[in-house]
């Protein structure tokens, strides 16, 4: 398919860019993302490179994961072409319903679609109340939950700040077991669950990750010692990031 072989192209070129960046990536538990069937991957999101490197673990899997991604991003000449091409879906943040439909679809025939359930990128770099609908794809289309959480994309590119492109810096992946639903748990309810594993890896993956020296660093959350904002405080920066952007669109509306 024309689709894949872009992928492939797109792969081959993160490789290239992660090498030149030195990047020190340390994935564990991959082989719980299947390597044959559909399945729903629900990661964390703290910065722009999430999509690589979820993309990343996908292809050391040899599966091409199909992301859910903000309709604005299909919008641009060139990520546009790309994403189409490689067989992304669009989602409308006002008329999500169809983008979930066809992403149902597309898991129930086989394929891994990736979703940042929390919808935005966490700048406590904690895991955010999730949307159900990532559960509820998964209940519908009778594929396999597969959480990931990603920590130290978001030194390089995040919401509010470059970040710091120096060679060599430490990249966490970890892959939880896939979450099959129990009988009669509704997306609710698995949604609970998922947050709860997510927290886990989260967790996990800080405690192990290199961080030596690094106290009061920005990228490092509150609670390991870093000067990240607090969940709480994290949600008034949302709220205020939205309200900037709704004036913008209004600005744009009228002029």
């Amino acid at each position: 398919m024309s689709r894949d072989r872009t992928y492939r192209a797109v792969i081959r070129g993160l490789r290239v860019v992660f090498a030149a960046l030195g990047l020190r990536i340390d994935l564990r538990g991959a082989e719980h993302l299947p390597t044959q069937g559909g399945a729903v991957v629900a990661a964390n999101h703290t910065g722009y490179l999430d999509f690589a490197l979820v993309g990343y673990v996908g292809a050391e899997r040899g599966r091409h994961v199909r992301f859910l991604a903000k309709s604005g991003i299909f919008e641009n000449r060139i990520s546009g072409w790309a994403m189409r091409a490689m067989g992304h879906v669009p989602v409308d943040r006002v008329q999500g319903a169809g983008a979930l439909r066809q992403a149902t679809r597309l898991a129930a025939a086989g394929e891994v679609v990736g979703v940042f359930s929390e919808g935005t990128i966490s700048r406590s770099w904690l895991v955010k109340p999730l949307a159900p609908g990532v559960a509820a794809m998964a209940i519908a289309a009778g594929v396999p939950l597969v959480p990931m959480v990603t920590f130290g994309g978001h030194r390089l590119l995040t919401v509010d700040r470059m970040g710091d492109l120096r060679r060599r810096t430490p990249v966490s992946i970890r892959v939880g077991a896939p979450l099959h639903p129990a009988p009669g748990e509704d997306a609710h309810a698995l949604t609970l669950r998922l947050h709860d594993r997510l927290d886990e890896l989260v967790e996990e993956t800080i405690e192990e990750y290199p961080r030596t020296g690094h106290d009061g660093a920005w990228w490092l959350p509150a609670r390991w010692g870093g000067s990240a904002p607090r969940l709480e405080d994290a949600a008034r920066l949302d709220a205020d990031g939205l309200a900037r952007m709704a004036a913008r669109r209004r600005r744009k509306a009228l002029s």
